[in-house]
């Protein structure tokens, strides 16, 4: 019998599935969405209030106002997705931003924790080497964790 894996495995085999490439990024959407919003809503959204381009292969993260469901936001080169999770108790711990950002940036382990119910507020990197995709961008935007 294969030994048991911690949360943090089972989640980051689970956001595998999508299978984004190391240059994907990841935005997550400060304040709380209307979950009602469909294709065209969220493009508006991620257009006109984060001021991305929905098209880009990036992915798009919103949450309502109770924290309970989200929805992720990709185009995957030929089509839009969306996904949507619904928590039946409990609440996502949506990152916070420093200042006032419209969106995070979220590295595709933080998607995998979050997800995966870990408050990456309590999360701590270990201080190995990592590097960074190149863009001013990725790193103005990036989370606080320590």
């Amino acid at each position: 019998m294969p030994p048991r894996c911690s949360v943090w495995c089972r989640c980051w085999r689970r956001s595998r599935v999508f299978g984004f490439g190391a240059a994907t990024r990841i935005y997550l959407a400060v304040g709380a969405t209307d979950m009602r919003k469909g294709f065209e809503g969220l493009y508006g959204l991620v257009r006109d209030r984060l001021q991305c381009q929905p098209l880009s292969g990036h992915v798009f993260l919103f949450c309502n106002a109770q924290r309970n469901r989200l929805k992720l936001l990709v185009w995957d080169g030929s089509g839009l997705w969306i996904c949507a999770k619904k928590l039946p108790k409990g609440r996502f711990r949506w990152p916070q931003p420093r200042g006032g950002e419209l969106k995070v940036v979220l590295s595709q382990e933080e998607l995998a924790m979050l997800l995966g119910g870990i408050d990456l507020s309590q999360a701590r990197h270990r201080p190995w080497y990592r590097s960074q995709i190149d863009s001013d961008e990725v790193g103005a935007d990036r989370i606080n964790t320590a």
